[in-house]
């Protein structure tokens, strides 16, 4: 059996937003507010989409500052990412509960975050592929223009690809080609989806309907929070639980019992005459 784990990245395995892991120190940006208000306030007078917003507001801020917003400037903000309890060792864990269960089990990054300091993080190795927005770099290695942008929406295309077992971006004719779903590689029903917020809920709502399971995390140190209470309450999602991945701890409970649950499925379809 084959299973998916897709993690929102930013407050879902981090405490914060990875710009503030240096990013704004660098640019001199004391409140953080101030940076994500400004990109609230130019995509509502712009009209444009908030990912896209953000992405662009990079570069002016950078530009304006007279700092090259490269690939390794990017890249250097990976190894200071402050990540929730039990993160790091979260991966090597759970693969071994999964091992131990005869299951296949895949990891996936689908975020809305930069996936140029994700895959310079200690954890990205565990990844079999990180979708998160990226920058296209002219001849100097400067920051021109946004590769990929990933907003809440966009995120759902990856839960397909995944499905389908389609990875390469750039591959619409295969993504889009009718695929039995017994030939599948990933059944939406073997996807468990981990994310913070209403950010997450197109996505949440896909694997859900579809017979996954999805899980709203909320900061360590609390139960619950407004947002998680109003998603399970709206049935967004399956479970609510504290962003702590520590064996033993509340999401690692949940998710063996996801794969005990499955698997038990399984047999009992296998009885059926």
């Amino acid at each position: 059996m084959k299973i998916a784990l897709l993690y929102d990245f930013d407050k879902t395995l981090s405490y914060k937003d990875m710009q503030e892991y240096g990013f704004f120190d660098d640019l001199k940006i004391a409140d953080a507010n101030s940076f994500w208000g400004h990109v609230k306030a130019k995509a509502e007078k712009e009209e444009m989409d908030h990912i896209l917003t953000y992405l662009h507001e990079m570069i002016v801020q950078t530009q304006s500052r007279g700092i090259k917003l490269s690939k390794e400037m990017l890249g250097k903000y990976g190894s200071q990412i402050e990540f929730y309890p039990g993160v790091i060792d979260w991966f090597k864990h759970i693969n071994e509960v999964a091992k131990s269960l005869d299951i296949e089990l895949e990891h996936y990054i689908i975020s809305s975050g930069l996936k140029e300091i994700i895959e310079n993080t200690s954890i990205a190795s565990y990844f079999k592929k990180i979708y998160a927005c990226e920058y296209l770099y002219d001849e100097h290695g400067q920051a021109i223009w946004p590769k990929l942008s990933v907003n809440y929406t966009i995120k759902t295309q990856f839960l397909y690809r995944i499905n389908k077992g389609i990875l390469d971006i750039s591959n619409d004719s295969d993504l889009n080609r009718y695929q039995k779903e017994e030939e599948r590689p990933i059944p939406f029903s073997h996807m468990i989806y981990i994310g913070d917020g209403f950010t997450d809920v197109p996505s949440m709502k896909l694997v859900k309907m579809n017979g996954g399971h999805a899980i709203a995390v909320v900061p360590f140190g609390k139960k619950s929070t407004h947002e998680s209470d109003a998603l399970f309450e709206d049935k967004r999602v399956d479970f609510v639980a504290e962003a702590d991945y520590r064996k033993g701890e509340e999401i690692d409970n949940i998710i063996q019992a996801i794969f005990k649950a499955l698997l038990a499925r399984k047999e009992l379809d296998g009885l059926k005459p």
